[in-house]
């Protein structure tokens, strides 16, 4: 009887020392897994073309991310502000517009008291600004927001947005290892951005740098000859600065 007991008990505890192993496991690998943010803020007026949004999140899935997409009204300025650091990579969809001689960048929250009254110095200053209804940030914002180590926890951003180096260096100051930006002005309904963009989180997720990436990337397109010689082979130019050698997978 003694005996039998024993076994009983030796048996218990080896069984809740697996359950105890199979749950530490479980937890390490959620608590390790990577996060990328993507955030499309004028998604509604000039939206993702389907096939291009799967080339964009179907291989950071496949290289073990968890993806939250945000897009139009849930892209908020606390989003900006404090929330960044929470993932690794970051894909920012949008654009600018001007408003007395100030360049700006959409955010994609539509103006809302309780913003207004959070963020009031930000608007008071200009560095926020809501005369389109969606509001805007300028760089001011960034400078102000993003102080130094504040997005440490973040590997790479892809700005998908005109003049978009302008906000580069302030990420990087803020401990962001690299940034690809977009460089100059061009309109998201050249649906060949959002095609790059595909290209370029594919060759990120396969395990290649951030510099290897770009490059690869851009080259078929250099390469192209045009079918008319009148017409040129014309896509927004690609740049990253920080650590070229970054990878996300």
């Amino acid at each position: 009887m003694v005996q039998h007991v024993r076994k009983t008990l030796f048996l218990i505890l080896i069984i809740g020392l697996l359950s105890l192993s199979i749950l530490t496991a479980t937890f390490a690998s959620a608590h390790n897994r990577h996060k990328a943010l993507i955030p499309s803020s004028l998604e509604k007026l000039v939206p993702t073309r389907g096939g291009d949004l799967q080339n964009i999140e179907s291989p950071l899935t496949n290289a073990g991310y968890t993806i939250t997409y945000l897009a139009d009204n849930q892209v908020t300025v606390n989003l900006l502000a404090t929330q960044l650091n929470d993932y690794d990579v970051i894909i920012w969809r949008t654009n600018t517009y001007d408003e007395a001689h100030l360049t700006y960048w959409y955010v994609g929250e539509t103006t809302s008291e309780a913003t207004l009254r959070e963020y009031a110095s930000d608007f008071a200053s200009r560095s926020l600004d809501n005369s389109h209804g969606i509001i805007g940030a300028n760089v001011d914002f960034f400078q102000n927001h993003f102080e130094r180590g504040a997005l440490s926890h973040v590997s790479l951003v892809i700005l998908v947005a005109s003049m978009s180096s302008s906000i580069a260096g302030f990420l990087l100051n803020a401990g962001v290892r690299s940034v690809i930006e977009f460089c100059g002005s061009f309109s998201l309904q050249f649906s060949i951005v959002d095609s790059i963009t595909g290209t370029l989180t594919t060759y990120l997720a396969e395990g290649y740098n951030v510099a290897d990436s770009v490059l690869n990337t851009l080259n078929p397109h250099l390469t192209t000859q045009p079918r008319d010689p009148l017409d040129s082979v014309q896509i927004p130019a690609i740049a990253f600065t920080g650590d070229g050698t970054t990878t996300i997978a």
